[in-house]
Formats: structure tokens, sequence, C-alpha cells
């Protein structure tokens, strides 16, 4: 369960990276096991696109951070555009979060009603200013999660699920102990990880040669 101490403390501009749990810092290889990467976490994937597409993309990201925001405002649409709305590339979208300000805002997603998952995470990235950085994010948030169809008492209680709250973790958490993330946006595109809010240019050329093969 998230409290409004926990928010309070959590803000982008007043914390620190979020320590994760048993994670040592160590080398691991720019290529991972697909068939372990491709495990889901308890909640469930959050993903767009065919299962049987050629290429999986895979995105880490913490909704505080700023990259993150940026490759989505900058470079998601036509990515999705081009290659997911296609059928040639399977999005996945997994937390990653760097404080407990960035986990309110994941749980808040799965939660969000009508299964707007992807519609309140592009909400959460594109008025990232307006919560993420002020003393009392929480009336921020609430306001936002109005606009996708929470009430009070419906936002409350998605940010005291404890279930979300820990299914929110063990991703981040076995991303960091098995996958070497370490940082956000990171990508694993058919398993080869890519670090850093992408261009559509460094998509395009990671991309293409796995559609040719």
């Amino acid at each position: 369960m998230l409290t409004r101490r926990d928010l309070l403390a959590g803000t982008a501009v007043g914390i620190g990276l979020l320590m994760l749990p048993g994670f040592v810092r160590a080398s691991f290889a720019q290529t991972v096991d697909g068939v372990k990467l491709m495990v889901p976490g308890p909640l469930g994937e959050m993903s767009l696109g065919e299962e049987t597409a050629p290429v999986t993309v895979i995105e880490y990201a913490s909704m505080t951070c700023g990259h993150c925001a940026r490759f989505h405002a900058d470079t998601y649409e036509a990515f999705k555009t081009k290659y997911v709305d296609t059928g040639q590339a399977r999005f996945i979208l997994r937390e990653f979060p760097l404080d407990p300000l960035a986990a309110a805002g994941f749980m808040l997603a799965r939660a969000a009603p009508g299964d707007r998952y992807f519609e309140m995470v592009s909400l959460l990235f594109e008025t990232q200013r307006q919560w993420a950085y002020t003393d009392d994010p929480v009336t921020a948030l609430l306001g936002i999660a109005r606009q996708v169809g929470f009430t009070q008492e419906s936002f409350e209680a998605a940010l005291k699920n404890q279930e979300l709250l820990d299914g929110v973790n063990w991703v981040r958490n076995r991303a960091a102990q098995e996958f070497g993330v370490d940082a956000t946006p990171t990508f694993f595109i058919n398993g080869e990880k890519k670090s850093g809010a992408l261009s559509m240019d460094e998509l395009d050329a990671a991309i293409t040669p796995l559609l040719k093969s």
C-alpha cells in the first residue's frame, strides 16, 4: 500500500533512485534469454499488437522518468503506427518505477476504469511536469485520474491495493536482478538490450534486419 507520506516523499524533485532489494551492479549480456524474458509478471502483460508478430519490443519505463516521457512524446506514436498497427511488432510496456510516485502512476494505470491502461500511461507522461514535480502530487494525480474515470474512492483504493504494488515491484526487481536493467527507459528488441530514449531511426535500425531474417 502507498500512503500520502510515501508519495510526498517520492516526488521526482525530492528523492533519488529507489534502491532495488538485492540489486548489485554487475555485467549483463546485451542479449538475454528470450524464453525467460517473455515470462509475464503476476499482473500479466500490458501489450499492444499481435503475439505472433515477428518482432517483440519490450520497454521498461518509470512514470517519473523524463527520458521515458520524451520517448513517448517524440517516438512512440510513430513506432506504433509503423510497426505495431501493421502487425510487424508487438509492444510490451513493463513497470520499472524509480520511486514511490512512479509506482503510484503504474498502479493507477493498472486500475484504470475500462481497461484504459495505455491511455492512462500516455496521459501521465504528457502531464508529468504537473504531478511529478509538485509539492502535492496526490491532489495532482487525482485530478489527472478523474479524466479517465476515477472517483476519489476508486483512486484511493488503487493506491492502497497491495497486490498491485507487489506486482509492479516484482517486475522491477526481476528486471534488475535477471536482465541487468538499471536505468529507464531500457528496451529489449527480440531479446537484444538497448538503453535510452530511442529515436525512430534507432528503432528502424534495430527492427528492419529482424523483418528481413
